[in-house]
């Protein structure tokens, strides 16, 4: 795919490669090489032999030298903004639409973003990775050439899963737009550079999560460092859980309001948060609150949260019906037989001290979205507004598009209909989907062996992403490396509070990419890592204590201080 007066690119090979990386690093911050200008970059053809999976190549699209912005301390300095398409080996294919951008001053490092639910629109690369602080510089004030893609595809607000109708676009999705993104933006930034990176970072969130655990899995070589949040590794398999959850809370009267709601989050508050030593509307000891807490038991102001006789009498009490639903989505689903990816179930959410949905605007209405939302699953699953999350929770609306873009591609089928933990007919299909969603090895050996270093942290109370599966991928990660292994290259972090990306019990700010960078670059492994709530209580920290561990009062002290509080293990009741 060569185009007529196609600039020309010299792949330089200078002295610079042969400095040790400290001092590449302070002359790359001090005098960077522009091997091309942005404006010579407009145009430009990367050729498909460049791109590690097939592809017809890829061409740039648009290049501005964007002027410096942002508000401090979140400045960053002029940029090479470029607009990139790859194109498909199938014609009917969409193309990757790809962003990167490449500062003047480059760091000589390179971070690369993952999206989130069915992607199909170019994650912000001037932000922050997920969870980033707001008092620290984004990648991109720090010097370092971003980018990201929409994996394949333009999303469709009503039908956001339709794009699985082709096969090349559905391929994209389950990773390959991963290794095809990040070989074009190595291409571009030797072109503008003269030189490749000396490190490389992934970072993303829920499906931004899955995606990277993916390149880590997938292209071991590929990356040094990954930040992993909320990950939906498994897809397929929370796919059905999905499923599973929708259909009890389709039930005849088995769906709460949300005054209900909000009675049960405060039930579970007033049940749970002492648990942890403190009375402080967050609840950190979630294992002791998965065991003792029953809906159909607790008491809410010290009269029962169940509705008198289990029927639906108030806003302020929880039927048999919605008790019933409700203990669905804290229990996991078992399939009748293990899926090709090897996944045999899902686990359960943790339910109660989650909001999962009460009346106010702003962030809270977000949350809502993320929960149950304000309508009663149905067929067809009905929305209001514009998109597919308005309206039924997010969850069975991704259900629902799931089962009929991706497992009958029959648009008119009615999802309640189709049984997760037994497929029948469907088996096969979830089966080969499976392997393009579910990213499960638990051998990074070869990752490892590149010095490769993960970041993950989930918080406690995500109602989208289960925290118990994100727990269990790490215990499978150590099974199969060995605890010291893992614990060399490996942190798992659970936050008491945070939801999936947004809260409004705990919203979660930590400066991940310092501790990333440090532990890559300079072999400093993350110690007594602090996050720091952004909207319930402004500014308070919290420890961020490795999994199993937990932030417990000390009993004394400022109780919106980390140091506060002491991490200690417990294995009461299900993580």
């Amino acid at each position: 795919m060569k185009a007529p007066h196609a600039p020309r690119f010299r792949y330089a090979t200078s002295q610079r490669l042969r400095l040790t990386i400290p001092a590449l690093l302070a002359l790359a911050a001090a005098e960077p090489t522009l091997a091309a200008s942005c404006a010579e970059l407009n145009g430009a053809q990367i050729p498909a032999a460049a791109i590690a999976l097939p592809t017809s190549g890829a061409k740039v699209t648009a290049a501005t030298l964007a002027p410096g912005g942002g508000s401090a301390p979140q400045t960053f300095g002029p940029y090479c903004d470029l607009s990139v398409e790859i194109a498909p080996i199938d014609r009917s294919a969409p193309n990757i639409r790809m962003r990167i951008v490449l500062p003047e001053q480059w760091n000589s490092k390179a971070m690369m973003y993952g999206g989130g639910g069915y992607n199909g629109t170019v994650p912000n690369v001037a932000g922050n990775v997920p969870a980033g602080p707001v008092d620290q510089p984004t990648p991109l004030g720090r010097g370092y050439a971003v980018f990201a893609s929409d994996s394949g595809h333009v999303a469709n607000p009503l039908n956001p899963g339709d794009f699985a109708w082709n096969e090349e676009a559905l391929a994209n999705y389950g990773h390959d737009a991963l290794k095809k993104t990040r070989d074009t933006a190595m291409y571009l930034i030797e072109q503008r550079y003269g030189q490749p990176p000396v490190h490389s970072y992934f970072a993303g969130g829920s499906t931004g999560g899955r995606e990277a655990l993916a390149v880590v899995q997938q292209w071991p070589t590929d990356f040094h460092g990954a930040i992993v949040l909320y990950p939906a590794y498994n897809a397929a398999a929370l796919d059905l859980q999905f499923g599973r959850i929708t259909r009890a809370l389709a039930a005849l009267g088995a769906y709460p309001s949300l005054e209900k709601r909000s009675a049960l989050l405060e039930a579970s508050m007033q049940a749970c948060d002492g648990l942890d030593g403190v009375r402080d509307r967050v609840i950190s000891n979630q294992a002791a609150c998965n065991a003792q807490f029953d809906p159909a038991t607790a008491k809410l102001n010290g009269r029962p949260l169940r509705c008198p006789d289990g029927a639906d009498t108030g806003s302020n009490c929880l039927s048999d019906a919605q008790i019933s639903a409700l203990k669905v989505f804290d229990t996991p689903i078992r399939f009748s037989q293990p899926l090709a990816s090897g996944e045999r179930g899902y686990p359960g959410f943790n339910t109660w001290g989650t909001d999962l949905g009460r009346p106010g605007e702003g962030l809270q209405a977000i949350v809502n979205r993320l929960g149950l939302n304000t309508l009663q699953p149905d067929y067809p699953m009905p929305v209001h507004g514009t998109g597919f999350a308005e309206g039924a929770p997010y969850h069975s609306g991704f259900w629902d598009e799931w089962v009929r873009y991706f497992v009958t591609r029959n648009p008119a089928f009615n999802s309640l209909t189709l049984d997760p933990a037994n497929l029948g007919p469907w088996q096969a299909r979830v089966d080969a989907l499976s392997l393009r969603q579910d990213v499960n090895q638990t051998d990074l050996s070869a990752f490892v062996a590149n010095g490769g270093k993960i970041l993950m942290a989930h918080g406690t109370s995500d109602q989208l992403v289960s925290t118990r599966a994100t727990a269990d991928y790490y215990r499978r990660v150590q099974q199969d490396m060995g605890v010291g292994q893992t614990r060399r290259f490996m942190r798992y972090y659970e936050i008491p509070g945070y939801a999936h990306a947004a809260s409004t019990v705990f919203n979660a700010a930590w400066d991940s990419l310092s501790a990333l960078e440090n532990w890559v670059e300079l072999g400093i492994a993350p110690k007594r890592q602090v996050v720091t709530d952004t909207v319930a209580v402004p500014g308070r920290t919290r420890p961020l204590c490795e999994y199993p561990g937990w932030p417990k009062y000390k009993r004394r002290g400022d109780v919106n201080d980390a140091s506060s509080f002491v991490c200690v293990k417990s294995h009461q009741g299900r993580h």
